[in-house]
């Protein structure tokens, strides 16, 4: 089989979909016979995932080695940047946080150097054992006042000798323009090195841009590789929340509204994504309590700064929305931060998530969190509630969650297959858990929705990994029907690099 370079999708600007496009291209070259792997130096997102060996990367890199049917590796994505704040973020290498850093430190403090040493020892091991890499870029690839410092995208292609290909979204507008900016802002070398560009996301029909193909191709000297229609049929975990803005925001009739809280620091919003494919189910995420109130089932989600949300919650009337939720019956889970939000009291005495604080929970779970420096990240197996179907999801947390009163124990939600136990189950409509994906169970869901529609209407789930498998063929052929892949495939094997 012919050596392929690695190759880059670079983009005109942040959210032009680039590691949906290198999902599909990861499972195209699975198709065709390579054996292709994601690679992504320097990623800032609050969607994580535990690899295998418990450690931490983001959720778009696992995606993509889905994708391509491989394992997910921290030397998919060595640093990976979670958002504390606006202007603060942990910093996680090779799958361990190392500190907090400020944007401002984080780009011009030393350092840089060690940094750039981690992603390019990475990209060697990662390209050691798959064939081809299949790099992504981060934002804009024109953000000339930062090039000095760039891990991620032209020096990290320069590197690794990839070719590049341009995404640029034209649903937002000023596709010329992004597109021609981005070429043009770029050193000489850099220039050469981009070999096509990828319009994304159109909408319409796709012959009205014929001519704006040939003035694209003229105007940035590159051929245009595919224009990529916007697609609703098929469902891949999106990596960014500005998605959360597209979802459905108010309950409706007829189906079991189920709530997620609209955290302002929301992690793992991936975890419901099950539930938007369930007929029985009518999910909506809302941070206003009138609308909150109008749930069978509110989920309390993960959060990166859980005591600052906590606070939130109290400060905007969402925490007498959730209590009141629960005393009328209704049900209320917490996953991980939200797990923590439902006790009695989270603290931070070390001042892990910044300041050292704490705060009064929300008071329907009998237990109290301590926000501890020591990150767990682990892929676990469990079973829940007495059930003896074995399930599977991952941790990734920094706390620790114990009896609000030592002399109560806590009724366990999940025994772990290591004999441990997880979580809180005060009775069927209130609990909370540390496990993340435990909604991508059929078992679980089904017990979650079970007071709600009723031993005879639930029907047995499909096999998510079954369904997200049929889902990245899906991807994978509507990617194919809309590219040049022979001049893709001619570009990766040309001896001119």
């Amino acid at each position: 089989m012919r050596r392929l370079h690695p190759f880059m999708l670079a983009g005109t600007g942040s959210d032009v979909g680039k590691s949906v496009l290198a999902a599909a291209l990861c499972r195209i070259l699975l198709q065709d016979g390579y054996h292709p792997a994601p690679f992504k130096a320097q990623n800032m997102s609050l969607n994580s995932y535990a690899t295998p060996e418990g450690l931490e990367i983001g959720r778009a890199q696992a995606v993509q080695a889905e994708a391509a049917g491989i394992p997910c590796h921290t030397d998919m994505n060595p640093v990976l940047l979670k958002p504390n704040s606006d202007q603060i973020s942990q910093v996680v290498l090779n799958g361990r946080p190392i500190g907090n850093s400020s944007a401002y430190d984080y780009f011009r403090r030393g350092g840089r150097e060690e940094l750039r040493l981690a992603v390019c020892s990475a990209f060697d091991r990662l390209s050691a054992r798959y064939h081809p890499i299949v790099m992504e870029g981060a934002g804009s690839i024109a953000e000339i006042n930062l090039r000095d410092r760039d891990i991620v995208n032209m020096p990290m292609a320069r590197y690794a000798g990839a070719d590049v290909f341009l995404v640029a979204d034209i649903d937002r507008g000023g596709v010329f323009a992004s597109a021609y900016g981005s070429v043009m802002l770029q050193t000489p070398e850099d220039r050469r090195r981009i070999k096509g560009i990828i319009v994304n996301k159109f909408r319409g029909d796709i012959r009205l841009f014929e001519e704006g193909r040939r003035l694209m191709e003229e105007k940035c000297g590159v051929p245009v590789l595919g224009v990529i229609p916007y697609f609703h049929h098929i469902q891949i975990e999106e990596e960014d929340s500005v998605e959360l803005e597209q979802k459905h925001c108010r309950a409706v009739s007829g189906k079991v509204n189920v709530a997620v809280v609209k955290l302002v620091h929301m992690s793992n919003f991936t975890d419901f994504d099950r539930l938007e494919r369930d007929e029985r189910v009518h999910l909506y995420y809302t941070d206003r309590p009138d609308e909150l109130l109008k749930a069978d089932i509110v989920l309390v989600p993960g959060s990166k700064a859980t005591i600052d949300d906590l606070r939130g919650l109290w400060r905007t009337g969402m925490a007498e929305a959730i209590i009141k939720t629960a005393s009328s019956g209704k049900t209320v889970m917490g996953i991980c931060g939200g797990y923590q939000m439902m006790g009695m009291e989270v603290a931070d005495p070390d001042g892990v998530e910044g300041t050292a604080l704490r705060t009064d929970g929300l008071g329907l779970l009998p237990v109290r969190t301590v926000i501890g420096s020591e990150k767990i990240t682990r892929q676990v197996e469990y079973r829940f509630c007495g059930s003896e179907v074995l399930c599977r999801g991952y941790e990734i947390h920094m706390g620790h969650t114990a009896a609000a009163v030592a002399s109560a124990p806590v009724p366990p939600l999940n025994r772990m297959a290591d004999g441990t136990m997880d979580g809180c189950y005060l009775h069927r409509r209130c609990m909370g858990t540390y496990i993340h994906g435990i909604l991508d169970n059929p078992a679980f869901l089904d017990f979650l929705l079970g007071p709600y529609v009723g031993p005879s209407v639930c029907e047995p789930a499909e096999d998510y990994a079954v369904y997200k498998n049929r889902q990245y063929d899906l991807l994978a052929a509507h990617v194919r029907s809309h590219m040049d892949m022979q001049k893709f495939y001619r570009i990766l094997s040309s001896e001119d690099v």
